[in-house]
């Protein structure tokens, strides 16, 4: 027989054979059942243990046995010196005369399981020394020491948190929905985010999500919290201080609230219901106001681009321009009108103390029909001393356009581009060139290279006729009105929902208004419904939504 099945019959031998004899002799020796199942279990993954490291017994039953009973003779020396602790007079102030008393009101029959339950809900401030005295049994001394604190001070620590343990553990607990059916949201974030990358490295873990939407629909403490999410409050902690340093929670009292609006899945359906409704007369205006301005640079003769992209394909960036010229003036008239900000200064985004400028919604996850979402991407690590450059993508989740190309650009990237344009490509490193050309965003010719995508140049752009402008500002005031209409909507339904205490936080609010505002994605679709723009299934284009200003 192979030493592995002479384990695998021990091990077989033992179970069919020990386990209940184990499990009757923890029980004559200890005083719960248990501390008999706590023992016993001790004894048999021992056992178990050194069976599966090799060892074969030539007595088996005399092997089983002594090991049994050196584990229940460690196990009554623990004991010995847990009574001598409980017994001494570092404790008599604590009211806990000995084991027995802690033994018959704390860990009887299934109330060890209870007891690990409730250790993992209550806080900081007494777990560290109920785990050191109970379960580690360091003397208080000992304790007082390693935690920094005076030896009465971990007296009533342990006799205050005696009291909790016994409260909860009488308790029934039951945990929150979002213990087994955790929720998920998404984020709109704008602004700068500082050096350390925040708060984009904390908010994607599902926990700290699931926090803020806790906090959010009733404001709690970190125990509730923990109950809540199902999560030892260990864990919760650690969570709670990360969202708490990054200003997502805010605490009052015992309480924490989130300190960022949630829109609802029920509000983000009444949004997009509304913006549907005006979503072809301001598709109509927009467009109109294009064909105006084509056909004003045409009259006056005007270089507003360099000819490096069809005008179809241009168009999927002038339109995404042109919706956010109409989004950026509702929200500047917004912002410049109201009353309680009247000397705001330039930012319009939130001071973080830890670094950045920025503001963050949340929004809950929304099954429903909507279009599919347009982003804007443009350079991602500009230096602070560098005057940015008007580089941009909009980025069409529409038919997957948006993984044609790289989320973003990086600045040397894109001065690379500008320098391209200018036809100064010597200037460029080589291993830049080959980026961007593999990329798409420019192309090699007999002179060296050139743009794909639309570029301008200021410069080239002269001023329109007073006709043109009336024309223009005709067309613009009726998409302008069109767009603050659903604006106030949009408005109406953030301030509906949020907390009181967020009322008077007009950055967020405002902040809010213009990321559920967002008109683009209603009208790329209607303009696909139209015909102004079109992509075929096989569609192999790249550069749609990118443009460079110089």
């Amino acid at each position: 027989m192979s030493n592995t099945n002479q384990i695998e019959n021990l091990i077989q031998l033992f179970a069919d054979d020990y386990f209940e004899k184990i499990f009757y002799f923890c029980l004559k020796k200890v005083s719960s059942d248990s501390e008999a199942e706590d023992l016993a279990a001790d004894i048999s993954l021992s056992i178990i243990g050194e069976l599966c490291k090799g060892t074969t017994p030539n007595y088996f039953s005399a092997w089983v046995w002594k090991i049994a009973r050196n584990k229940y003779a460690r196990w009554a020396d623990k004991k010995h010196k847990r009574v001598n602790l409980f017994s001494g007079d570092d404790i008599t102030a604590l009211e806990i005369t000995d084991y027995t008393e802690v033994s018959d009101n704390l860990v009887k029959q299934d109330d060890i399981k209870l007891l690990r339950r409730e250790l993992a809900f209550i806080s900081k401030e007494y777990r560290n020394v109920l785990v050191a005295y109970y379960i580690e049994f360091r003397s208080i001394k000992d304790i007082a020491a390693s935690l920094h604190l005076p030896i009465g001070t971990v007296k009533s620590k342990l006799s205050r948190s005696r009291n909790i343990l016994k409260e909860g553990m009488n308790m029934a607990r039951e945990f929150g929905v979002l213990s087994y059916k955790p929720e998920n949201i998404g984020f709109i974030m704008n602004g700068f985010s500082g050096e350390q990358g925040e708060p984009w490295s904390v908010i994607r873990r599902v926990l700290c999500k699931n926090i803020l939407i806790a906090a959010y629909r009733t404001p709690s403490a970190a125990d509730e919290l923990a109950v809540e999410l199902g999560v030892a409050l260990p864990y919760m902690e650690d969570e709670i201080n990360s969202l708490m340093r990054i200003g997502l929670l805010r605490q009052k009292g015992k309480k924490y609230e989130t300190n960022i609006f949630i829109v609802s899945a029920a509000a983000q359906e009444k949004i997009h219901t509304n913006l549907n409704s005006i979503a072809l007369r301001l598709t109509e205006k927009i467009v109109a106001l294009i064909e105006n301005q084509v056909k004003s640079f045409e009259e006056n003769g005007h270089e507003w681009h360099e000819g490096y992209q069809p005008y179809e394909d241009m168009k999927w960036a002038m339109l995404m321009q042109k919706v956010d010229e109409i989004s950026h003036g509702v929200a500047a008239d917004i912002r410049n009108n109201a009353n309680h900000n009247p000397n705001r200064g330039k930012s319009i985004y939130t001071a973080r103390s830890c670094g950045g400028e920025w503001d963050l919604l949340g929004m809950e996850e929304y099954h429903g029909e909507r279009p599919d979402f347009v982003g804007l991407h443009g350079c991602m690590d500009t230096p602070k001393d560098i005057s940015p450059i008007n580089f941009g993508q909009f980025k069409f989740k529409y038919k997957g356009i948006e993984h044609k190309t790289p989320v973003s650009l990086t600045h040397e990237q894109t001065a690379a581009l500008v320098a391209v344009s200018k036809n100064n490509v010597d200037v460029v490193p080589q291993h830049i060139l080959n980026e961007l050309t593999e990329y798409g965003y420019i192309e090699k010719t007999d002179d060296g290279y050139k743009p794909t995508f639309r570029v301008t140049f200021t410069e080239k752009i002269g001023k329109p006729t007073d006709e043109q402008v009336k024309r223009h500002d005709a067309l613009y005031w009726e998409a302008y009105s069109i767009a603050m209409e659903h604006y106030k909507f949009c408005r109406e339904m953030i301030y509906r929902e949020i907390p009181d205490f967020l009322k008077d936080d007009h950055y967020q609010i405002e902040h809010a208004c213009s990321s559920v505002f967002l008109l683009r994605a209603v009208v790329l679709e209607e303009a696909l419904k139209s015909g102004f723009i079109c992509y075929a299934e096989d569609d192999e284009r790249k550069m749609l939504g990118a443009y460079l200003i110089i």
